[in-house]
């Protein structure tokens, strides 16, 4: 059983940043650019599975004919006022991307960045959270970096395993596939304009580690063809990395769409966040919704809205509908043969 460590009850992490969670991350036109840069042919030759060309949820080396090295990394500023439930989420959006892999985790290293004036409990706290929920995705804590800064920053680098051959990628979808999410949306919604009630809800669904969902997936009869997990790209931006790398349509039914308390009414009431915009920006021209109006602009801020530890967003064979519903999942929608786009209809 684990504790909260003692803090100053009136921290507010949100009153320490202007912006927080994934909602902060680049904007993907200028990340795709950069990205693109980066990569090169080499890393073949060092067993590198997956990298930079194309990139993926988390980079993937071989170390021997049945052990592969999953790594990645994710930090961001407070996007809650607590600081333990701080912790978790990072954590739980930093594994989340050895899960989508197909991973699991082994080991986590903090990085953090703290204002000199920020209570020592709330730091504590905010440790413990993280090392809480490592501990609960199977690995654990055993170290990380600090620096000072004006706005706290936090994340972890976590390092998991899988077998070389089954490696779970973006790419792979296959016409008559099902298309299945494992959580509900609107992170960035509700955190922005929702009640206090809905933002505990909201929390607690961004607390909550994507082994479980990831485990149901490993256990089908046939392995995923694609997979990923919703963050900051937001449904849309997430799905069309799917359509791109497997030049197929994935095609959504809008009223399929689990979302949270609150998600709804504050797309109706005008929320938006920064990332909103970046989001559509980058994928104009990509996505298209059947409705128009009002429906078809609420879908939109419901889909292109950024996600913080997001459900994974799975296409699978169409025989494992029944078995990824009764285990918690959503069916959302379908993949049709090409040319790559998203569909909301």
């Amino acid at each position: 059983m684990t504790t909260t460590p003692t803090q100053d009850a009136t921290v507010r992490l949100t009153e320490w940043t202007s912006c927080g969670g994934c909602a902060a991350k680049w904007g993907a036109g200028l990340l795709a650019e950069l990205v693109e840069e980066l990569s090169g042919s080499a890393g073949a030759e060092l067993g590198l599975l997956a990298g930079l060309a194309p990139s993926d949820d988390a980079a993937v080396v071989m170390l021997s004919d049945d052990l592969a090295l999953v790594s990645t990394t994710d930090f961001f500023p407070p996007l809650v006022d607590d600081p333990y439930d701080f912790g978790a989420v990072a954590a739980a959006n930093a594994c989340s991307d050895i899960f989508a892999m197909g991973g699991r985790v082994v080991l986590a290293l903090n990085l953090a960045a703290f204002p000199e004036a920020l209570p020592r409990g709330a730091i504590a706290a905010i440790l413990a959270g993280a090392r809480d929920t490592v501990s609960a995705a199977g690995g654990q804590v055993a170290g990380g970096h600090t620096i000072r800064s004006e706005e706290p920053i936090f994340g972890l680098a976590v390092q998991g395993t899988l077998h070389p051959r089954a490696v779970w990628r973006k790419g792979g979808s296959r016409p008559g596939d099902v298309l299945a999410i494992s959580k509900p949306l609107g992170t960035g919604l509700v955190l922005a304009g929702g009640t206090d009630a809905d933002k505990d809800k909201t929390t607690r669904s961004m607390k909550t580690l994507n082994r479980d969902a990831a485990e149901v997936l490993a256990c089908l009869d046939g392995e995923p063809h694609a997979v990923t997990d919703v963050t900051g790209f937001g449904l849309a931006g997430h799905a069309w990395e799917i359509a791109e790398r497997s030049e197929a349509t994935l095609s959504f039914d809008r009223s399929a769409l689990p979302l949270l308390d609150g998600a709804r009414t504050a797309a109706e009431a005008g929320v938006r966040t920064g990332g909103d915009v970046r989001n559509r920006d980058h994928l104009a021209g990509r996505v298209s919704f059947a409705a128009d109006g009002d429906d078809g602009e609420v879908t939109a801020a419901l889909v292109f809205d950024p996600q913080t530890s997001g459900g994974l967003l799975a296409s699978v064979d169409k025989i494992c509908s029944e078995e990824l519903a009764d285990q918690g999942f959503t069916i959302v929608g379908e993949v049709r043969p090409g040319p790559a786009a998203v569909v909301f209809e």
